[in-house]
């Protein structure tokens, strides 16, 4: 009996260990560096990690690469701007890309953002890469580009 109890538990540790969330499915795939720097500095790691559930547009390393280096060091120093422009990369829920429709979609940062399907989906003009990367607490769409709040 104790063996079967012991054996049970480390299969359901190893079963919950599998599980990751928006942040640790980010880092996982390798292409979110600075992204993964961003949401630390801005404090919104823990958040993110959350029950959600959340859609996050996460923005590439190449994507932040196309901000100059002196914006991105001055918004990645600046905790207000940064979460403002992180949060505006995450709707509330879960949003696959078969349910994703033109038009505006509320942000958890209070803005809207524009979705357009024509030719492909994007959100404010960042086209969409790839989507549905699914975490335990929501899905990452991945975007080219790094939207900013208006």
């Amino acid at each position: 009996m104790k063996k079967f109890i012991a054996i049970t538990t480390l299969a359901l540790g190893a079963i919950s260990a599998h599980a990751a969330d928006i942040v640790d499915t980010a880092v996982q795939a390798g292409q979110f560096k600075t992204l993964a720097t961003a949401l630390q500095a801005a404090g919104l790691v823990q958040t993110l990690k959350g029950p959600g559930p959340f859609t996050v547009f996460a923005p590439t390393d190449e994507a932040f690469a196309k901000i100059p280096k002196a914006d991105l060091d001055a918004l990645l120093k600046d905790k207000a701007k940064l979460t403002a422009v992180l949060t505006y990369h995450v709707v509330p829920g879960k949003v696959m890309a078969k349910d994703v429709k033109a038009g505006k979609v509320k942000t958890v940062q209070g803005s809207e953002l524009t979705v357009a399907t024509a030719g492909g989906v994007s959100v404010d003009g960042a086209k969409v890469l790839k989507t549905d990367i699914v975490a335990d607490n929501g899905v990452i769409h991945v975007i080219d580009s790094v939207v900013i709040p208006k």
